[in-house]
């Protein structure tokens, strides 16, 4: 369906790809994974043709069709989000539009000398978008939307008023109502909610055209995916398999390759010792030439090339006392609506709460209030003796100074901190050579997030709160970051939609419905387990 065939790319500073090829076959799901930089996007560019290889061929079938999601969504403004995404789907978007703009003109007093005209033309456009299916295609659009978490009225509302995480969800909408053969998805799981991203998943599993995505949610790509081609190296490898089964393949392919590796130095060394000692001797004068030849001749094994993979050990926190936070009757608001009412809530020591909840419950104000970011309408929010806390929001990226270089906001965060450690510290959170030294308003959304994140983690508090810690971070950081977290010693209370995170870390979960405010002892796994349903806004 879709073939790379020996292809080579370079960008002004790095080869990308070097003579290598892949295929997309019709009906299969491919997770496609690769460090930052190694070229994913680049190969989406290729198959839709918005770049060319240098070398070699990206061959695509005969009308076959292609639907590209990326994170760069454009301008969107003066439409429904449902006309938005509607518009995906050919020409009845048109006549979807221009419905739209007769019933305005239906509705206008100002137009009642041309109504007769209006009318007339609204029964043959009407006309068109039901022989298109468009009354269908709209219901369609509405189903999609509302899986990705879209009310009635954000659905009905100009899409220019939507944020640039909603925007994304619109740009996604369009290419699952479109349906392709062919679906490029690249990070489709970035802002979204855990309830969507359990309705994406499965509307992929039911999508029965080709897919090829890249995710940053290991789970995501575990349920969906049955094959990995991974980049690295300027090479495309396939991995028959999940995402667990390439991790296990990979780890063992370099097991192997090490071992190869290690065999032939031995002997190559043997060797060599052989020819150093004999050289000389007329005796030996045959073998030692038969030897010289026959390692000539051998085809040199190469190490594993080893992806650079850091860890991050906290240093110590100090001990905080045993209520770390408590809620007592607080009530919070905004505007008519009340998120919470006479709510009481305790965090001790040691614990780590997870907290779920539909878009909209209150979980990011429950952190807030917390973290006294903003203050309750009445009751009282009372921290513990001794706690140290650290706040990590999506607000905290937006704050970064975007005239300091990393470095120099690291620097100014621990002044008393050596150059060495800074350094290492930097390199954890994966700022490596020059990097520490791009300026902050450069930074990509992942790169702010692991400043702001190494920033808090090297002096730690012991009461961690974090709001979608892991948005942006690819998988390499995540994985990073859960087993760092999972050694700390301190509390947590943290708003997450990646299960893994979610699983590995949480030991007690509150969960936020309209129904009430319900507590779990037990972490997301047993959550999971006890109610039937992987988030609240689902049923079993």
């Amino acid at each position: 369906m879709i073939r790379l065939e020996t292809i080579t790319k370079q960008t002004s500073h790095r080869i990308l790809f070097f003579e290598a090829s892949a295929a997309l076959n019709r009906g299969e799901k491919i997770g496609l994974v690769g460090p930052n930089g190694a070229g994913k996007t680049t190969l989406f560019r290729m198959i839709t043709g918005e770049e060319a290889p240098d070398e070699g061929q990206v061959a695509v079938e005969k009308q076959v069709s292609i639907g590209y999601f990326n994170q760069d969504v454009g301008e969107m403004a003066g439409r429904t989000a449902v006309a938005e995404v509607m518009d995906g789907a050919g020409p009845v978007s048109a006549v979807a539009s221009e419905l739209a703009v007769l019933e305005a003109a239906m509705a206008d007093p100002g137009r009642a000398d041309d109504m007769d005209t209006i009318i007339e033309r609204y029964g043959e456009v009407q006309a068109r978008f039901e022989e298109l299916g468009g009354y269908e295609l709209e219901g369609r659009a509405r189903e999609v939307l509302a899986g990705l978490s879209f009310s009635q009225e954000m659905m009905d509302s100009d899409v220019g008023a939507l944020s640039g995480g909603w925007k994304m969800r619109v740009a996604l909408g369009r290419i699952l109502l479109m349906r392709p053969d062919a679906m490029l998805l690249d990070e489709p799981s970035n802002h979204l909610d855990l309830e969507s991203l359990i309705w994406l998943e499965d509307f992929l599993k039911g999508y029965e055209g080709a897919l090829l995505m890249t995710s940053h949610d290991r789970e995501f790509l575990n349920r969906i995916v049955t094959k990995i081609i991974e980049i690295d190296g300027g090479a495309l490898t396939s991995y028959s398999g999940d995402y667990a089964f390439y991790e296990r393949q990979r780890a063992l392919n370099e097991k192997q390759q090490q071992a190869q590796f290690e065999r032939q130095q031995a002997m190559l060394a043997k060797e060599l010792k052989f020819i150093e000692r004999f050289k000389a001797r007329a005796s030996h004068a045959s073998q030692v030439q038969s030897r010289v030849k026959k390692l000539d001749k051998i085809e040199r094994f190469e190490p594993p090339r080893r992806r650079q993979s850091v860890s991050f050990d906290f240093p110590q926190a100090p001990r905080s006392g045993e209520d770390v936070v408590v809620l007592r009757e607080v009530s919070k608001g905004y505007g008519a609506r009340a998120i919470y009412q006479g709510f009481d809530f305790k965090i001790r020591r040691k614990e780590r709460w997870c907290v779920m909840g539909v878009n909209g419950a209150g979980k990011s104000t429950l952190l807030k209030l917390v973290a006294g970011a903003t203050t309750p309408d009445s009751g009282s929010v009372s921290v513990g003796g001794s706690v140290k806390m650290g706040y990590f929001s999506q607000h905290a990226m937006e704050v970064l100074d975007g005239d300091n270089t990393v470095f120099e906001s690291l620097e100014s965060a621990f002044p008393q901190a050596g150059q060495g450690s800074l350094r290492a510290l930097a390199g954890c959170f994966g700022f490596s050579g020059d990097d520490v030294e791009k300026k902050c308003r450069v930074l990509s959304g992942g790169e702010k997030a692991r400043l702001v994140m190494a920033t808090l983690l090297f002096n730690p508090p012991n009461f961690l709160v974090l709001d979608e810690p892991t948005n942006h971070l690819d998988l390499d950081t995540k994985e990073m970051l859960i087993t760092a977290l999972a050694d700390y010693d301190g509390t947590m209370l943290f708003v997450s939609h990646d299960r893994h995170f979610l699983a590995t870390l949480s030991n007690r979960v509150l969960e936020l419905t309209p129904e009430g405010i319900h507590q779990y002892d037990g972490g997301y796994t047993e959550y999971v387990a006890r109610t039937g349903q992987e988030a609240p806004g689902l049923h079993p």
